[in-house]
């Protein structure tokens, strides 16, 4: 199974990612970069199976690419070999700790 990997650490909104996704699938010259063409691409034109991940996603992004998300949840469902999931970014709690130790000291 090819897996693709899209980090989010750097994303800021969709024509953001439409270019990630550009650089790392073979997409199609037709392809138009909407939720509609990434549905068809899905279920009609990428080389299967496939697993895409999204890495780094913050809490603020899960509201902005809610749509997103959404449309590949219902092609997982609906289209065999193709798998999704994403992943929050993770935080160094030690690190956390100290910074709200030092403005409850300041």
């Amino acid at each position: 199974m090819n897996t693709i990997y899209i980090d989010f650490a750097d994303l800021g909104d969709y024509e953001d990612f439409y270019a990630q996704l550009k650089e790392k699938l073979e997409l199609p010259a037709h392809f138009g970069d909407n939720l509609d063409a990434l549905s068809d691409v899905i279920s009609g034109e990428l080389k299967l199976p496939l697993h895409l991940e999204f890495v780094n996603m913050s809490v603020d992004q899960l509201e902005i690419f809610e749509d997103l998300l959404t449309t590949l949840e219902d092609a997982e469902d609906e289209v065999e070999d193709f798998s999704f999931a994403y992943y929050l970014e993770q935080y160094d709690d030690d690190e956390n700790d100290s910074d709200a130790e030092n403005a409850t000291a300041e």
